[in-house]
């Protein structure tokens, strides 16, 4: 007697790239050297993210990470995805989640890479931003 089998359905990862003025933007650590490796020309070792200067190099990435199991989403408008601390607090763990940061006179702010991220940013003591902003 044979076993029972079904077929598994693979579980894809899922990315936001982010417009930031006219950069396309997202952060991933990919397990996958060679996928990393082809999209190294995109890849800002300082600021540990990647960055796209035209549509045209966004989309031949996006077709890239589709065909690697990723699923994402393009989003322009930040609210929901930007948290703020005081200046003062701790924010390794925050920054190591974000997709870009900046300081002001009484606090930083990060722009998280999802969702989570800015769940887990509040739990840290983070409070979500309201109103405009531009990194």
């Amino acid at each position: 007697m044979q076993a029972n089998t079904f077929d598994v359905i693979e579980r894809r990862k899922h990315l936001i790239l982010f417009k930031l003025g006219k950069l396309w933007v997202f952060k991933q650590f990919f397990e996958k050297h060679e996928l990393f490796n082809a999209l190294l020309d995109y890849y800002n070792k300082d600021l540990y993210r990647f960055e796209f200067k035209s549509i045209g190099a966004r989309n031949n990435a996006l077709k890239l990470l589709e065909k690697n199991g990723f699923d994402y989403d393009l989003v322009e408008d930040l609210k929901g995805y930007v948290v703020a601390l005081p200046k003062h607090a701790k924010y390794a763990q925050i920054l190591k989640n974000s997709v870009a940061f900046k300081e002001t006179a009484n606090e930083r702010i990060f722009l998280m890479k999802d969702l989570a991220a800015v769940e887990e940013a509040v739990v840290l003591g983070a409070k979500v931003h309201e109103g405009e902003i531009s990194f």
